[in-house]
């Protein structure tokens, strides 16, 4: 039966040519949000309401068909895969016990209560009623696409929401394979046993081989199709082989999005291409289609039916509540983080229907269904109004931590900070890629951060030479692989007398705050860098400069070592490269060991704990940085080697830095490194110092024929 019954129409609505179908799809997607956007309506429900309309039970324009199985299939899995992909795993280490008491109590709750309201009030069996309260216990991360659009998706609550996700819905199919495997012919008495420890041993197998075949992977193939197909076949093979053991796939696909985050940075073209993906074509897909299963008939005669759902919403919405309630009152939260937990943790929707399904199709020896009919259309009410509910309530309160965290006071606070405008010279194609996403990593993701790449050609060259072609060439490369991490570029190509030059007028004129430079991975650094260029750069701005050398993408770096110089906390610029590299620690989920001092090592402890900085770091004693050569016993092939250097005359500096490009080219040749030299207080920059200006022009001189003599790429 349709809701739209017109005796003699003269067309059918009904559509199954599969180019229409997919056109009216995209329509949906593309104008439902628009459209209920202006009723405040979250667009969430604007794709469940849309397939309510176009489904069997609505004008029956579409059936959900098998491309909406697949599809919506797809997308459910997607939405876990995200949730664990964009966690906060620092974060999630200090909430972990928050998760899971808020996973049990969202277990605990509604089957507690549904079990006794489903045996006293509704009148069934015990094993229906367990299996029944199991489903009021369970969630979908459905309106979690909701505070990713807001940015807030490593907000705390979120984490704990997530993680609480992980075990309810863990303990909710353990009962459904359970109570399934009861009526299974085969099965033994020991059925659940053998279940949790094929579980416990996939879920190790997929936590220890998935993270060392991603990290082989993404050091051997750069290309950003070949990387997102990789990273989408782990998350539906994680999804597979849990199925094959009788679990829910949405478990195997979080996983293999925890497992996979510390290598995917959260800023970079791999993570906007899955969010885009996803969010653009797989997860609506999905939300339309469980739209279309909602029959809206069930309002109207269906006594028994309104019943049941009455009963199974008012039991999940309280329990849901009642466990975010008690998670805010133990660990003494915010009243707005509740409302945040209980809006992603109220949503039925996958764990739901497998239930309801497995439970519909199961006939009891007697012949009737161990769920009936009546249980099935509740659900499918009780899908509609939790999801309608999960969406507003998870958008009133994103909306509401987001002016919290915008608010007047806080927004004169952030411009106070400096302006983070990043320049990066481009000179080489072998080093282009990793230099861009090793500056993506130092994106400050709440608040704008300018990017800048620079080629500069000499001065003496002729317009149109082979030089500026290469430039621009190199720019546009840069520039495409910002736009793949939804991040702008500013391209810049000039002349100038010298390449020092070049950078220092662009830092001038374009309010730079900090250069990051690469190094040919199979240069001399001595030869190469630590030279003149680097001399009149560090002469002529007193801004941060980091020289980079990477080996192998950096989103397989496991772990930073830092050589800290004795002094260093005494220098301007100290706060900022402890951000800037814990930043990157960040991004690619390594553990930070500094080698420093105990009274440096004391100060760099007291700048990541007074900013909040989530990220796992150590201090090992480094007492005599003399002995600079000893970190070759940390330094491994898959380390970052990071040296805070200091420019001639400040109070960090000292003689083994002196000796420092001849440490790393002999002795650290074959490691990734980054050179750091802080900011300093400004002073007289080469534009407005005449001596500094004549120095430079005499190194042009002296330079310029050896520039020209050499290979462009040197």
């Amino acid at each position: 039966m349709t809701l739209l019954n017109i005796p003699g129409m003269p067309f059918d609505l009904h559509v199954t040519n599969p180019t229409w179908i997919f056109f009216l799809v995209l329509i949906i997607i593309l104008f439902a949000p628009m459209i209920l956007g202006r009723l405040h309506i979250p667009h969430i429900v604007g794709m469940i309401l849309a397939g309510m309309v176009i489904g069997e039970y609505g004008f029956d324009i579409l059936a959900r068909d098998s491309s909406f199985e697949l599809f919506g299939k797809v997308g459910l899995l997607y939405i876990m895969f995200l949730a664990g992909l964009e966690m906060n795993m620092e974060d999630f280490k200090n909430i972990r016990v928050k998760a899971t008491v808020l996973g049990l109590l969202a277990f605990i709750f509604p089957l507690g209560i549904g079990f006794w309201v489903n045996l006293n009030i509704l009148e069934y069996g015990a094993i229906t009623s367990l299996l029944l309260a199991s489903m009021y216990a369970s969630h979908t991360l459905v309106a979690y696409p909701i505070v990713s659009r807001y940015g807030i998706n490593r907000q705390r609550s979120v984490g704990i929401a997530v993680g609480g996700t992980a075990v309810t819905d863990t303990l909710t199919l353990l009962v459904l394979a359970v109570i399934s495997g009861l009526y299974k012919s085969e099965a033994s008495e020991y059925f659940w046993v053998w279940l949790v420890m094929k579980f416990i041993v996939l879920s190790i197998i997929i936590m220890y081989t998935f993270p060392r075949i991603a990290r082989w992977f993404f050091r051997r193939y750069s290309d950003n199709v070949m990387q997102y197909i990789f990273v989408m076949a782990m998350a539906f093979l994680g999804a597979g082989l849990m199925e094959a053991i009788g679990m829910e796939g949405i478990l195997g696909a979080f996983l293999v999005g925890l497992v996979l985050n510390r290598q995917i940075p959260h800023v970079s073209p791999l993570m906007n291409h899955l969010e885009f993906v996803g969010n653009a074509l797989f997860i609506p897909y999905f939300l339309i289609g469980v739209g279309m299963m909602i029959n809206v008939n069930i309002l109207f005669g269906h006594i028994d039916s309104i019943k049941v759902a009455i009963v199974m919403i008012v039991v999940a919405l309280a329990g849901k509540w009642i466990a975010s309630w008690l998670t805010q009152k133990i660990f003494k939260m915010r009243a707005i983080e509740r409302e945040l937990m209980f809006g992603l943790s109220n949503a039925q929707a996958a764990a739901t229907l497998a239930a309801v399904l497995v439970g519909y199709n199961i006939i009891l020896p007697n012949g009737e269904r161990l769920l009936n009919e009546d249980v099935l259309n509740g659900t499918i009410f009780l899908i509609l109004v939790t999801c309608i509910v999960s969406s507003f309530v998870t958008e009133r309160a994103a909306a509401r931590i987001v002016k919290y965290e915008n608010s007047e006071e806080d927004f004169k606070e952030k411009n106070k900070q400096e302006n983070e405008n990043i320049l990066i010279p481009i000179a080489n194609p072998d080093t282009v890629e990793d230099l861009m996403n090793m500056a993506l990593t130092l994106k400050n993701e709440k608040k704008t951060t300018q990017y800048t790449a620079l080629s500069v050609v000499l001065d003496v060259k002729e317009s149109g030479s082979n030089d500026e072609i290469k430039g621009k060439r190199l720019l546009e490369r840069a520039a495409n692989i910002a736009a793949a991490a939804d991040t702008q570029l500013t391209m810049i190509s000039r002349y100038d007398i010298n390449i020092a030059l070049g950078m220092l007028h662009t830092i001038k004129e374009r309010n730079i705050s900090e250069v990051v430079i690469g190094l040919h991975r199979k240069t001399n650094i001595v030869d190469s860098f630590f030279g003149n260029i680097l001399s009149s750069l560090l002469k002529g701005t007193s801004r941060q400069i980091m020289i980079v050398k990477s080996l192998v993408p950096v989103n397989t770096i496991k772990a930073i070592d830092v050589a800290v110089p004795p002094m260093a906390e005494y220098e301007i610029g100290f706060k900022k490269w402890i951000d800037r590299i814990c930043r990157f620690a960040q991004q690619t989920g390594s553990k930070i060991t500094f080698h420093a001092n105990d009274k440096t090592a004391e100060k760099i402890e007291l700048v990541i704990k007074s900013n909040n900085i989530s990220v796992r770091y150590e201090m090992h004693d480094f007492p005599d940085y003399d002995d600079f050569l000893i970190l070759t016993k940390y330094v491994g092939d898959d380390h970052m080697l990071v040296v805070i250097s200091a420019r001639h005359g400040t109070i960090s500096h000292n003689a083994t830095l002196d000796k420092l490009s001849t440490y790393l080219g002999k002795y650290f040749y074959n490691n990734s490194f980054i050179v750091v030299f802080p900011e300093q207080h400004a002073g007289s920059e080469i534009a407005d110092n005449t001596a500094d200006t004549h120095a430079a022009n005499v190194i042009v001189e002296q330079d310029n024929k050896k520039l020209l003599e050499e290979d462009p790429k040197s």
